[in-house]
């Protein structure tokens, strides 16, 4: 199993009666609720825990890309990850990911991805969403109907550019370059293992069995609303004549770790239901744009997840029947172990996504529940696939072995003279 620290790093100072007085925490919810001098405190936190969570020895921290919300302050899950590459060593760098057809042109997704693996010494993983109807379709404008084509031609160029020795030319609906000329390359060949975060559509099943990319599940409603939609995904699997590698598939689980399943409730609940009622406000009609979701996954029946009826009831329900319904797994360790046994088994997946910082949940509890579940949970899932090994080398990174360690800056004594290359006095 492989084992991904994720902060989706929302912004913890909304108002109680945020719901009443606001339409979205998406798309049009005014700037002027966001202070930077709290931002400032907020983003280092953010970064300070997933460093925390590599020291605790999981195998990935992830960050993902969201615009103009405060259920994720992400716009760019590149410079976040800048920064946790020279401050990190061991854990894989999860970006998923950058939303490509946003990117004009998409060769700087190649790039700035390039520039992540060499700086972290072949940690990347690179994850290529289409992103939601809310960042796409209706923040950055583009036409719903044509988002997947974008996404098509912008993958078709980023893979191309990773993998040619030579300038080249592109010449494509939405990008033409006379010299595509992608410097520098990244370290991990022919290109850094590829995670798809989708939300049930079946075309994205099919990109990814084909290209041998591992279909990232990002859901709120839980592991057992899961069960079909992954269902669907390994049906698919079989169709297509691919093996079932557990690796091909991940999921995305909200998850809460004290030392009883009583003192779970006391300490978290609040900060779930913050997430639940504030940080998931969606205005239904930012969900699903018009020509957003194609007619063959519409038929069959995976809508989107932002919608009236899918979020709209997960505000009203107590602690007691998120935790039955399996929407958050929460408790002990002995209680989380047996109910991520029960996830992963389930859904089949070998890459957990664990959503250990919740809402507005203070740094204190965030630490005590990634702690007890690195400590008292982990090892007793890390084996659950044992027929193949500790991973999948299709969907893991390769890092260099002698890779660099991030170093303590040399003290310059103020007004020495600086030395030349040869050791002596700079004339």
């Amino acid at each position: 199993m492989k084992f991904t620290w994720f902060n989706l790093m929302p912004w913890p100072h909304l108002s109680e009666d945020f719901r009443e007085t606001n339409r979205s925490v998406w798309v049009d919810i005014p700037s002027r609720l966001y202070d930077p001098q709290k931002g400032h405190h907020v983003y280092n936190t953010y970064l300070d825990q997933l460093e925390y969570a590599e020291s605790l020895g999981f195998d990935g921290i992830g960050v993902n890309e969201h615009h103009a919300n405060a259920y994720g302050l992400m716009p760019s899950p590149n410079l976040m990850a800048a920064a946790l590459a020279r401050r990190t060593s061991k854990a894989a760098l999860v970006v998923l990911g950058n939303s490509i057809a946003l990117y004009n042109p998409p060769i700087r997704v190649a790039e700035e991805f390039a520039m992540l693996d060499v700086i972290s010494g072949g940690r990347l993983v690179a994850g290529f969403p289409v992103g939601t109807s809310m960042d796409t379709n209706y923040v950055y404008g583009q036409v719903p109907a044509l988002t997947r084509e974008k996404y098509a031609e912008a993958h078709e160029l980023i893979i191309r550019a990773w993998a040619e020795d030579e300038p080249f030319s592109f010449n494509g609906r939405y990008t033409q370059l006379r010299y595509a000329n992608c410097w520098p390359k990244p370290i991990q060949a022919p290109r850094p293992p590829v995670f798809i975060p989708g939300g049930g559509s079946i075309e994205t099943y099919d990109f990814c069995i084909e290209n041998d990319y591992a279909y990232s599940y990002l859901s709120f409603t839980g592991y057992k609303r899961a069960q079909l939609l992954m269902d669907g995904f390994w049906e698919r699997v079989d169709e297509m004549g691919a093996d079932r590698s557990p690796y091909r598939a991940g999921f995305a689980q909200t998850i809460c770790v004290a030392e009883t399943d009583a003192e779970a409730k006391e300490l978290y609940a609040e900060h779930v239901n913050y997430f639940f009622n504030r940080c998931l406000h969606v205005y239904p009609g930012y969900g699903d744009a018009p020509g957003y979701r194609t007619v063959k996954t519409i038929k069959k029946g995976a809508l989107s997840q932002y919608t009236r009826s899918s979020l709209g009831s997960l505000g009203k329900l107590t602690w007691e029947e998120l935790v039955a319904d399996g929407h958050i797994i929460a408790g002990s360790p002995e209680t989380v172990t047996e109910k991520m046994k029960e996830l992963i088994s389930g859904l089949k997946v070998g890459n957990i996504f664990c959503l250990l910082h919740i809402g507005n949940m203070t740094n204190e509890k965030t630490m005590l529940s990634s702690r007890l579940f690195a400590e008292e949970v982990m090892p007793h899932l890390r084996d659950m696939w044992p027929e193949w090994g500790n991973h999948d080398d299709r969907f893991w990174i390769h890092p260099l072995e002698d890779r660099l360690e991030p170093t303590v800056p040399i003290a310059v004594t103020p007004n020495a003279a600086p030395s030349n290359s040869n050791g002596g006095a700079a004339s």
